[in-house]
C-alpha cells in the first residue's frame, strides 16, 4: 500500500478548505478551529515537498499544484461515498425494481399499484416482466414475484409466501352455450389451452378431480407462454383455458368468460417474493411485500 495513504487525514482537511476557499470555514464544517486547519495543511504541504495554497488578501487561494490535488482528491471522495452508499441500507424512499410474469403483472399488481403509490409515494416502483422472475435478481432487480421455489441450500435468498389460488377452467359463454356444457367429460372435446411455464396444474389433475376417466390421448392441446395469452385466445372462443381469481375474475364479472363447472385444484397456483437476504434496499422490500400481502388478503376475503 502506498504510505502516502497515511496524509488522508490531511487530505480531508485540504478537501474543506479548497472548497469552501477559506480555513474558518472549514474548520467550521469540520468543528475544528481555524489554526487547527492551518497547521494540518501546514504539515501536508511538508510532506508532500510544495505549496498548496497561496494567500491573497483574505482569502486562501489554490497553487497550480493545489488545483492539480484537489482535482484528484475531490473525485476520489466522491467514490467513496458511492461504496458506502452501495453498502449501508437505503431508505424506503427511492427505487425498487420488481421482476414479475408477464399474467401476473398485467392481470394482478398493475391494476392494484396505484394504491401502493398512494400509500408510499416516495418509494417509485419499476416493472419488468420476465417468464422466468429468479433470473432476473441477477440483474438489476431487487425482488421477483411468481411461481418461484427455492432450493433449502440457497441461503442467499428469502423467499415470501404470498398467496395461493385454486385453478378452474374458463371458456368463453359462446363455447359454454354451443356445447351446451353439463358435464366435466364435454370439456374433453374441446381445446385445451395451457401454460408452457406453468408447473402447478395440469388438466389430467383436473379430470381426475372431477371424475372423468380418460382414454389415450383424447386432447387437442394449444400451448401458450403465458396464461394471460390463453385468456384472450379463450375470449375469442378458442377452447377452454384454466384460470383464477386474480387472472380471470373480472373477465367472468364483465361476462366475457364463464366458470362452466365448480371443480377446482388446490392447491394451484402458488406465488411468492424472493429478493437477496442482503439487498441494501431492505426496507423498500419490507413495505412493498407487506402491501402485496394485504392486497391479496383483501381478495381472498372478496
Amino acid at each position: 500500500m502506498d504510505k502516502r495513504l497515511q496524509y488522508l487525514s490531511g487530505l480531508r482537511y485540504f478537501e474543506a478548505a479548497a472548497r469552501l476557499g477559506s480555513y474558518s470555514k472549514a474548520g467550521q464544517e469540520l468543528f475544528v478551529t481555524q489554526a487547527a486547519v492551518s497547521q494540518k495543511l501546514r504539515q501536508l504541504e511538508d510532506e508532500l515537498g510544495c505549496k498548496l495554497f497561496i494567500r491573497k488578501g483574505r482569502d486562501m487561494v489554490l497553487t497550480t499544484e493545489g488545483k492539480r490535488l484537489y482535482g484528484k482528491v475531490s473525485q476520489a471522495f466522491e467514490f467513496i461515498v458511492e461504496g458506502l452508499n452501495a453498502t449501508q441500507n437505503e431508505p424506503v424512499e427511492g427505487v425498487l425494481s420488481v421482476a414479475t410474469t408477464p399474467s401476473f403483472a398485467s392481470r394482478w399488481l398493475m391494476p392494484k399499484l396505484w394504491k401502493f403509490s398512494k400509500e408510499y409515494p416516495e418509494t417509485l416502483i419499476r416493472i419488468s416482466s420476465n417468464i422466468n422472475p429468479r433470473e432476473a435478481l441477477l440483474g438489476e432487480a431487487d425482488i421477483a414475484i411468481g411461481e418461484i421455489s427455492l432450493e433449502t441450500s440457497d441461503e442467499s435468498l428469502v423467499s415470501e409466501f404470498l398467496f395461493d389460488e385454486p385453478v378452474f377452467p374458463v371458456c368463453s359463454p359462446e363455447l359454454a352455450k354451443s356445447m351446451k356444457l353439463m358435464y366435466p367429460a364435454q370439456i374433453t372435446q374441446c381445446w385445451l389451452i395451457r401454460g408452457i411455464h406453468n408447473h402447478h396444474f395440469s388438466w389430467e389433475q383436473w379430470f381426475k378431480k372431477a371424475n372423468v376417466k380418460l382414454e389415450g390421448e383424447v386432447f387437442q392441446w394449444m400451448e401458450v407462454e403465458t396464461l394471460d395469452m390463453g385468456l384472450n385466445a379463450v375470449i375469442a372462443g378458442h377452447g377452454v383455458c384454466p384460470g383464477t381469481d386474480s387472472l380471470a375474475g373480472d373477465f367472468i364479472e364483465r361476462g366475457l368468460l364463464v366458470k362452466p363447472f365448480d371443480i377446482s385444484l388446490s392447491p394451484g397456483i402458488e406465488y411468492s417474493a424472493i429478493y437477496h437476504a442482503n439487498s441494501i434496499r431492505r426496507a423498500r422490500i419490507a413495505v412493498f411485500t407487506k402491501w402485496l400481502k394485504q392486497e391479496a388478503l383483501i381478495q381472498q376475503q372478496k
